[in-house]
């Protein structure tokens, strides 16, 4: 387990404008050192604002987005093209306005009659992530090298939310979940254990509203009651937040905010 770093930022504006900057870097990096790179996006407010921030930034250009797999932490188990979809807003905020592959654009199963639940969607996404790990990934998923997750305001992460049965799962990389307490109920997401095969993990939140779950995640509680203590990477942790949501913390755990 990776011990976090907490970054602050002045508000949500610059949080999404730092972190875009800061996701160019890596995968460029990524692609230098391996010739591809390989990120997990995340959907809500935090995760679009991300990609927005990104599509509108003029060093997008230095990515080689022909040679970027993306994948994605969760989604709703809707009908491709539903507006709800974290796919369908990732296309509007981003995937639209750059030179993706889209081979290697990896959405989740939607809800068009292939699959019949979210169970065999997850399964049929488990196995796409199976076909794509190496050898040298040592598992059934890919090495990421960014996974990205927003926090909710109960602490859920992707679509893990607290005691659901998602949470506890320690063998399987994607759930189907089912009586979700956020609506659409109905979901697919991957594990605590598909996260923590990522090279970094990056949480986001921004606002007061997350402010609670923000301190609670990082206080030590457990992962079944505050699932995002249980996201870490391999290599790295970093929580990317704005002030109001690291209004709880204690000020010695991160530096002064950006100005």
């Amino acid at each position: 387990m990776t011990a976090p770093q907490i970054v602050v930022h002045r508000d949500k504006e610059l949080m999404a404008q730092a972190a875009a900057a800061r996701l160019i870097t890596r995968i460029v990096d990524a692609q230098a050192a391996r010739g591809s790179a390989s990120v997990v996006l995340t959907g809500g407010r935090n995760g679009n604002a991300l990609l927005a921030a990104l599509a509108g930034s003029p060093a997008r250009d230095a990515v080689d987005w022909s040679r970027l797999d993306l994948w994605w932490g969760d989604e709703r188990f809707l009908p491709e093209g539903d507006p709800e979809r974290n796919a369908t807003q990732a296309r509007e905020a981003l995937l639209d306005k750059v030179g993706v592959d889209p081979a290697r654009v990896h959405a989740m199963p939607a809800a068009d009659g292939t699959y019949d639940d979210a169970d065999a969607a997850a399964e049929a996404y488990a196995a796409e992530l199976a076909a794509a790990a190496r050898p040298e990934d040592h598992g059934p998923v890919p090495s990421f090298d960014v996974l990205l997750l927003g926090v909710g305001p109960d602490t859920h992460v992707a679509s893990l939310f607290p005691e659901l049965p998602g949470v506890r799962e320690t063998e399987r990389t994607v759930v189907g979940v089912h009586g979700a307490p956020k609506p659409p109920p109905t979901r697919v997401s991957l594990t605590l254990p598909a996260i923590r095969a990522a090279r970094e993990v990056w949480l986001l939140a921004a606002g007061e509203d997350k402010a609670t779950a923000v301190a609670m995640a990082l206080s030590g509680a457990g992962e079944v009651q505050a699932p995002a203590a249980g996201a870490y990477g391999r290599q790295r942790t970093l929580w990317l937040l704005d002030t109001a949501a690291a209004a709880q913390l204690p000020r010695g755990l991160y530096p002064p905010a950006s100005p």
